[in-house]
């Protein structure tokens, strides 16, 4: 069937609906006809595009994913354009993942969600581990511009340094949305910055030359 505008649209209601679902309720309240309730079309619609639940997951998973790209590509496109150094902006990155307000607070939960799922699906694990692949990916891509401004020592390899920071705020997400008052009287955003902030300062230990040799 062509992808139209109004195809995509309606797909994309229906992701919504799974995504409300999943965060009010938990994976279990995602039905064909809660969904088609939450979205507001019929059944028969829900399943003229989402033949499994499974299909219905991936596609808001995919969704939610996609907004957090757009935000973490924000954060770079600002950076670049206020000259600032590789680490803060992989610094704003890194929170993106962090369930500190609600928003995010409902992302993980459909990411919660689909890792769950995937345990028991293959090619949902396909989709899960290309995920994680991928933000790997762009904290090693980070790593490695950082050895090219000076921000990184030239020796360090970029790929453990980058499961170990994707590994630190994989865990801090957790730790976050089982606390979101977050531990001795501090807030959890200020706890997942100072967590962040000095798993960086480990990796990113020099001078961004970047801009000052211009």
């Amino acid at each position: 069937m062509p992808r139209t505008a109004d195809h995509e649209a309606r797909r994309r209601q229906i992701g919504l609906a799974v995504c409300e679902l999943i965060s009010e309720q938990g994976l279990d309240a995602v039905t064909v006809a809660r969904t088609a309730a939450a979205a507001g079309i019929s059944v028969g619609l829900v399943q003229h595009y989402f033949r499994t639940k499974d299909d219905m997951l991936l596609h808001a998973f995919t969704e939610v994913s996609a907004r957090i790209r757009t935000r973490i590509e924000r954060h770079v496109r600002a950076g670049t354009e206020h000259r600032r150094p590789i680490a803060a902006v992989l610094g704003e990155a890194m929170t993106e993942l962090i369930p500190l307000d609600e928003t995010r607070r409902a992302e993980f939960r459909v990411a919660r969600a689909f890792a769950g799922r995937a345990l028991d699906s293959p090619a949902l694990a396909r989709v899960d581990a290309e995920t994680a692949q991928a933000l790997r990916r762009d904290a090693a891509r980070g790593v490695h511009n950082g050895k090219e401004c000076g921000e990184v020592a030239p020796d360090l390899d970029p790929w453990p340094a980058a499961v170990r920071l994707m590994a630190v705020t994989e865990g801090l997400a957790m730790q976050v949305y089982r606390d979101p008052d977050g531990p001795d009287g501090r807030t959890a955003a200020e706890l997942a910055a100072s967590i962040v902030r000095d798993e960086l300062a480990a990796v990113f230990t020099g001078e961004c030359r970047q801009y000052t040799s211009r």
